[in-house]
């Protein structure tokens, strides 16, 4: 039996809404990643069990790149 066009909208709405309570978890751990100095971000670095800082616009981040930083940051 085919979805009826109320269904496939509803289809689409609860997948947006997936979309967007995902969004905000990827920029919150991205901003905690976030240092004015190297220092602080190889303090953080350390607390999180990796090497490295890198920067981001100006900014300092712990772990060799972004990828190791976002994992880590999911399994704190």
């Amino acid at each position: 039996m085919p979805c009826s066009r109320s269904d496939q909208r509803l289809g689409v709405a609860a997948v947006a809404l997936l979309c967007v309570l995902q969004l905000p978890n990827q920029v919150l751990a991205h901003a905690k990643g976030l240092y004015k100095s190297q220092a602080e971000a190889e303090q953080r670095a350390k607390e999180l069990g990796c090497k490295g800082t890198h920067q981001n616009s100006g900014l300092w981040m712990p772990c060799s790149g972004e990828a190791m930083l976002h994992k880590e940051l999911r399994q704190e």
